[in-house]
């Protein structure tokens, strides 16, 4: 196992950003449309953290979650594990797998990568690195026999399971409340406006027309006509604008960058120790001090790191004494602080 002492060491490989006018389309009908679907996936998160390590100018949002990562996996052997980023930042197929259910776990979806063929694998590497050659902690084992190829799938198949253990399984829960709050808020979308309003604020590299969704800003062009086999959507985090698969004959996807990413590292709001946790308990005290704005169950879970059904109760009281107010915005409820409420989070006296 190599070992990394300090940050510089991830930055070698530093790649280049490249602005392009290329673009992939996907073609959906009817029936597309209705099998469009979203899900969880622990192994994407997994493999897109990779290029916020190496290249921390992605994201200054993650910078919190890059420091304390980089202090707990001096013991892999990072430059087998960072040759799987190229230098344009694209990743292979295969240690993305698509998912087939809403959530899968990261060992289920480890599995698949586990059982993809040598000559799968090799071409997927060689795909994600073109028009650049293999590094050369991949090209020895990806240029040998089947065997070859097969052990440096499964070498790195460990290498994601201990980087997912130490970087990403601490975070999962706040990371997959944010996903479900963004995918909520999307459902929304379609269930109002259809496609259209769907995408509409998705990213500015998308576009909805006539039946089309382009995907522009691309390193690579080609069209990809879904025939029946609908859209997966992947919310992440760690995406910065879309990402489809890189081989054309993938089932049409779309990784997309997940709304409120801006929060995700902040800590919760600090327990009010005065009368007002005194007279509510310190959990109804932070979740009303949250509720100066609109927000649903999920995102405040998310921002307190609770369980929604643990949310939902204290709302219950909050609610039948006063203290909030709800209202319902298309599927989901919004919860704020009643006048009562600010006067009493806010400390003023009542007029």
């Amino acid at each position: 196992m190599g070992v990394m002492p300090e940050a510089h060491a991830i930055d070698a490989a530093k790649p280049i950003d490249v602005a392009s006018g290329l673009m992939i389309s996907f073609e959906l009908g009817v029936e597309d449309l209705a099998n469009t679907r979203f899900a969880l996936s622990p192994a994407h998160e997994t493999l897109l953290s990779l290029r916020i390590l190496q290249d921390p100018g992605l994201s200054a949002v993650h910078l919190p979650w890059r420091r304390s990562v980089l202090g707990r996996i001096g013991s892999l052997d990072t430059g087998l594990l960072m040759s799987v980023v190229a230098r344009r930042r694209t990743l292979p197929d295969f240690l993305t797998p698509r998912p087939t259910s809403f959530a899968p776990a990261f060992a289920e979806e480890l599995a698949v990568v586990r059982r993809t063929s040598p000559a799968r694998v090799r071409r997927d590497l060689v795909a994600a690195h073109a028009p650049d050659p293999l590094p050369a902690a991949l090209y020895d084992a990806a240029a040998g026999d089947d065997a070859a190829v097969a052990g440096l799938r499964d070498a790195l198949c460990e290498l994601l399971w201990q980087f997912w253990q130490a970087a990403i399984e601490p975070e999962w829960r706040r990371i997959r409340l944010l996903l479900e709050a963004d995918m909520t808020y999307r459902a929304r979308q379609l269930a109002v406006g259809g496609a259209r309003l769907l995408f509409a604020d998705m990213h500015p590299n998308l576009r909805w027309h006539q039946g089309v969704l382009h995907v522009g800003q691309m390193l690579s062009s080609h069209h990809v006509a879904a025939s029946g086999r609908g859209l997966l959507l992947l919310p992440s985090v760690f995406v910065h604008k879309p990402a489809p698969p890189v081989d054309p004959e993938e089932p049409p996807g779309l990784v997309y960058p997940s709304r409120g990413v801006a929060t995700l590292w902040d800590a919760p709001p600090p327990a009010d120790a005065t009368a007002l946790a005194s007279l509510l308990g310190a959990p109804r005290a932070r979740l009303l001090t949250l509720l100066a704005e609109p927000l649903a169950t999920v995102e405040i879970a998310r921002r307190l790191r609770v369980t929604p059904s643990a949310v939902s109760q204290h709302l219950r009281v909050l609610h039948a004494t006063g203290l909030v107010t709800r209202a319902r915005d298309g599927r989901q409820v919004l919860y704020r602080r009643s006048h009562l409420g600010d006067q009493l989070a806010e400390g003023s006296e009542p007029a």
